[in-house]
């Protein structure tokens, strides 16, 4: 079985998907765990592939016995094996929380619930894993059209956030899809290692210039980049709160994932169309974080506030692209990873507390620190590491990317880093505010005794808290040890 890992990284949750709805007719409480079987195998599977990748080389898995580039193959490298282990362990932990806001649905519910939620997961592991650009498209697919029904399963309100994501996410992997057309025009492959040795002497031309402007629009709207970022506040704020945090926490990610893949590892960042379509993103993400971040600053809903926080969030990791130095690469791959868990783990509280109370509004968290003290823990260290405050994850990040930004002399973004992370400490310091030091308006808010959430929530929460201790902690041996390797030409 050894030999499988990388396709039973996307086959097992696949299956497991296709399988729920059934399963879910016989018993609710064994879709959960299939669900859960299904993605720890993935998990497993992941982690498993990257030890391979680093210790013996990237690892080629060809399907049908058809070599590339004719046939499709998975490519586990450390960059893409990273990115599965990072997919694969939120999935889980999401999993595994979302239980008690499905107690009371039907099988059907249940069942439909956890088919779109596991094949969710496979398609964003099978972008990242994927040796092929069309096959990369056709999980995009996937992991887009499960994303806008887990959307729509919000509500009424979600429904709307829903169909305008579909309206413009549907746009966006047109546009990919455009892209891959042009390369393919151009080069006869699609896959991605063919990619590599023919487009250096046609660099130069028109239709690949056309094809990393469609790469651009396409993939900047998948993820979220400004101005390309409408469908994202709502579509946070209003979907199921059950895979809320997986959604907001990882899918965006994995188009930034593309955008490393395709104009550092395919194209290449050395060439001229490349560098200023990086240097036009890096200027739009530059604006995207000072403008997310003062949104963020208006909202007084927490959900919507973290929302537009994942705007700015975004363009720090664009940021790290534009830099483009061995430092800025770094901290933007660290802050995929961290931004993946805080961000998780501030969604997963959000909905915790709206499970718990019923509020969302920033003004009602006042005495939850008394209420719910492990919760707002885990909030407090993903708060701060937001901010940008050491020993938490998110401080190493920004530091990777400002000293990328001093080494290239980009002295804007340092100073566009500097100010937001000001703009961060504002609003997740009236959050810790209300939660730490503001009483309860009126008598009858103070709420006698323990609101604290049963395990099977609290656990992946607590979990996600330490896990941003643990990264900022030991951070210089994930850089040295797994990311170093993950940057063009760092692997075999």
């Amino acid at each position: 079985m050894r030999e499988q890992l990388p396709a039973l990284i996307v086959v097992v949750p696949l299956l497991a998907a296709l399988a729920s709805p059934f399963i879910a007719y016989f018993s609710k409480t064994l879709v959960r765990w299939l669900s859960i079987a299904a993605i720890s195998v993935a998990l497993i599977s992941s982690i498993g592939s990257l030890v391979h990748a680093l210790t013996q080389g990237t690892w080629h898995y060809h399907f049908g016995n058809w070599a590339p580039p004719w046939g499709i193959e998975y490519v586990i490298d450390p960059l893409g094996g990273a990115m599965a282990v990072l997919i694969s362990f939120v999935s889980l932990v999401v999993a595994i929380y979302s239980g008690p806001f499905l107690k009371e649905d039907t099988w059907l519910k249940k069942g439909i619930f956890y088919s779109l939620y596991t094949l969710l997961t496979t398609g964003l592991l099978g972008m990242v894993v994927t040796g092929d650009v069309f096959n990369f498209y056709v999980f995009l697919e996937i992991s887009s059209l499960t994303g806008y029904a887990l959307i729509a399963a919000g509500g009424h309100r979600a429904t709307v956030a829903a169909f305008r994501y579909l309206l413009i996410g549907t746009i966006g992997a047109s546009f990919y899809l455009l892209g891959i057309g042009y390369l393919y025009a151009i080069t006869g492959s699609l896959n991605m290692a063919d990619l590599v040795e023919k487009l250096p002497p046609l660099i130069d031309s028109p239709v690949v210039l056309l094809a990393i402007v469609m790469f651009v629009v396409g993939l900047g709207t998948k993820m979220a980049l400004f101005p390309l970022h409408g469908w994202q506040p709502d579509a946070y704020t209003y979907s199921h709160p059950a895979a809320t945090a997986f959604i907001a926490g990882v899918m965006a990610k994995v188009p930034a994932y593309a955008v490393l893949r395709f104009f550092f590892f395919i194209i290449g960042s050395a060439a001229a169309p490349v560098k200023a379509a990086l240097e036009v993103m890096g200027w739009l993400a530059a604006v995207g974080i000072i403008a997310g971040s003062i949104m963020a600053i208006a909202q007084k809903d927490f959900r919507r506030m973290l929302a537009y926080s994942s705007v700015a969030q975004i363009g720090y990791i664009v940021v790290g692209f534009a830099v483009g130095n061995t430092l800025g690469l770094i901290g933007a791959i660290l802050h995929i990873i961290n931004h993946a868990i805080m961000k998780s783990c501030l969604f997963l509280v959000a909905g915790g507390v709206k499970w718990r109370t019923g509020e969302h509004t920033i003004e009602k968290y006042a005495q939850l620190c008394r209420k719910m003290p492990l919760t707002m823990g885990a909030f407090l260290i993903a708060a701060l590491s937001m901010v940008g405050l050491p020993p938490t994850a998110g401080f190493f990040s920004k530091w990777y990317l400002v000293l990328g930004a001093l080494e290239a002399n980009m002295w804007p973004y340092v100073v566009i880093i500097i100010i937001s992370s000001l703009l961060n400490a504002i609003y997740f310091f009236r959050v810790i505010e209300n939660i730490y030091l503001k009483k309860a308006s009126e008598p009858s808010e103070e709420v006698k005794g323990s609101l604290e959430l049963p395990l099977q929530m609290l656990v992946p929460i607590v979990v996600l808290g330490l896990g941003i201790l643990v990264i900022g902690i030991f951070n210089e041996q994930i850089v040295s040890q797994v990311l170093l390797y993950a940057l063009p030409g760092g692997g075999n």
